[in-house]
């Protein structure tokens, strides 16, 4: 459900944002990532970070074949693609290979005891599920940020509540 609730609130994000000309999309609004593409690029860095984790899981998940493929970002703040346009189309192929995680594992995945680092290099281990969690968690937060920021350019992207959700998302 929440896979699902992620990809149809990015398709309305990004819909609304490629209503803006690439100024806008880039103009510094005060923001933690600054700008709406700072803002859209870094939840991308982060589900690519997390994702790329992930292949990790001994479950060995076919899923996440789509982001193995994906060069490694070198900081949160990297800006991955040049216009919402490129970076639209890869944002709806990780969506779908969210989806597809959250179908192929199964309930003991997630009790897992998964290890990691994070960018600094610093060793964590937590429950899979908890990590995966946090990444829907992570993207609501950011999504958050950048409808605020679409809001104050003038762009309402209407009902953003999850039993809002369209069946067909």
């Amino acid at each position: 459900m929440l896979a699902q609730y992620n990809q149809w609130m990015n398709k309305k994000l990004y819909e609304a944002a490629s209503t803006l000309d690439d100024t806008a999309l880039r103009e510094d609004l005060g923001a933690f990532f600054g700008s709406i593409m700072g803002t859209l690029n870094h939840i991308l860095v982060a589900d690519i970070l997390w994702l790329q984790r992930f292949i990790q899981h001994p479950a060995d998940y076919r899923s996440l074949d789509y982001v193995s493929g994906l060069d490694k970002p070198a900081s949160l703040r990297q800006l991955l693609y040049p216009t919402v346009g490129e970076l639209a189309a890869v944002r709806t192929k990780m969506d779908e290979a969210i989806i597809r995680l959250c179908e192929e594992a199964r309930e003991e995945d997630f009790e897992y005891s998964f290890s990691y680092q994070n960018t600094r290099g610093e060793a964590f281990t937590k429950r899979f599920g908890f990590l995966v969690q946090h990444v829907f968690n992570h993207q609501t937060h950011h999504r958050g940020q950048a409808t605020t920021l679409l809001y104050q350019k003038g762009i309402d992207i209407g009902v953003t509540d999850l039993p809002a959700i369209t069946p067909a998302a």
